[in-house]
């Protein structure tokens, strides 16, 4: 499981994990300003920011050839957290969602953990099973594994998280080579579910889509959070009001500032030129991200950081978007500035599997290399061992 033997030291992506330490020292600064300069709150937060360097540590000495063969414990383990979940899970009441599991008095997101095992899960099953994967009977079972995990969330019901669920499962689906047909289908089937389902909403889920569609509906009541949290992004221009200073920020005017409105303080107090600092350090994350999975010779390791570049793409787009009117308001956080300790182990843990692909030794994709060996021999024969891989179980 451990194996330095396959890390090559001097190909650890560097830019990747300085702009992750600037985003989480940015974090935790933001974070101590929409506490009001209360550090008692924040403890949390610098503690699993901590344990996450620390957990990157140890996935780069760990040797992804060997722990993607445990691709059914970790799916079987994400399977039975949300089960958990269902039976003993809080939140309901206060949240719209019973996403939170308490032990004593400390709480956990399952939903959040299991984000990483489905992602390095399915990149397995993707990496097995990538010659079958546009036949029908291997794709009913291939939508069967991540329909799962989405089914359970939903029946939280946390609507949110399982639209991010869908976002990278179709992006890793997309690298890992599903024909066009497919991709059209599903997008037909995607959008007329959508349709029924946004036209059927009620409740709050409902006032969210209309205040989207209509931003000045409900402005003290139902659309109270997003107007503040634009207000507070105006008025900060370009320069901000100054670190602490935000009259929305530390006044108590936008709700939930520490978790999905964080941005908002951000923009208040730093101005235009703060969030394109943090904007940038996003950018070149995903970047990196994108680059690993590129320039990678293994299937297995361009499907898992592609879905773990796409999960942090879809929260930043998502969260950066809702504070700013371009998406409707959900609880998805913005990473590494959140409030939240499961949410920031989480995306640490991810950005520590991206920096053990980026060392990876011989990581040459098997079936690849048969290729060219055999092309060397009788190119002709190309196509004989690939009919026979799709053959294979």
């Amino acid at each position: 499981m451990f194996n330095l033997k396959k890390k090559n030291l001097k190909d650890l992506d560097i830019l990747l994990l300085l702009a992750t330490i600037g985003l989480c020292v940015y974090g935790l600064v933001v974070l101590y300003s929409a506490y009001g300069g209360d550090f008692a709150p924040i403890r949390t937060q610098l503690v699993s920011t901590i344990i996450g360097f620390l957990t990157i540590a140890l996935i780069c000495t760990m040797d992804l050839d060997v722990i993607k063969k445990s691709i059914w414990i970790v799916y079987g383990l994400s399977i039975f957290l949300l089960i958990i979940t269902l039976i003993f899970g809080r939140g309901l009441d206060e949240w719209g969602a019973k996403s939170w599991v308490y032990i004593g008095s400390f709480s956990i997101q399952p939903s959040e953990i299991v984000k990483i095992l489905l992602i390095f899960s399915f990149a397995a099953y993707l990496d097995k099973y990538k010659l079958s994967i546009n036949e029908v009977k291997r794709l009913v079972i291939t939508l069967a594994f991540v329909g799962l995990p989405i089914a359970l969330i939903l029946l939280q019901p946390d609507f949110g998280t399982a639209m991010v669920y869908i976002f990278f499962i179709a992006a890793m689906l997309f690298v890992a080579g599903i024909s066009w047909k497919w991709i059209l289908i599903f997008a037909a089937i995607g959008l007329t579910t959508g349709f029924i389902v946004l036209t059927n909403l009620s409740g709050y889920r409902a006032d969210r889509i209309e205040n989207f569609l209509n931003p000045t509906r409900d402005t003290s009541g139902s659309n109270w959070q997003q107007q503040q949290g634009m207000i507070a992004i105006g008025s900060g221009m370009f320069n901000g009001r100054g670190y602490m200073k935000g009259t929305q920020s530390q006044y108590g005017y936008i709700p939930e500032k520490e978790t999905d409105f964080i941005f908002s303080v951000l923009a208040e107090e730093m101005g235009f030129l703060g969030a394109i600092i943090l904007i940038v350090l996003f950018a070149i994350v995903i970047l990196r991200l994108v680059a690993i999975a590129k320039n990678s010779q293994n299937t297995f390791i361009s499907i898992l950081v592609t879905g773990i570049a796409a999960m942090l793409f879809i929260h930043i787009f998502e969260n950066i978007g809702m504070t700013i009117g371009l998406m409707p308001v959900t609880g998805i956080p913005l990473p590494f500035l959140s409030s939240g300790g499961t949410f920031q182990l989480i995306c640490l843990a991810e950005i520590g599997l991206a920096l053990s692909a980026s060392m990876q030794k011989t990581m040459r994709d098997p079936d690849a290399l048969d290729e060219e060996v055999i092309s060397i021999i009788d190119p002709a024969k190309i196509a004989i061992s690939k009919k026979r891989q799709i053959k294979t179980p």
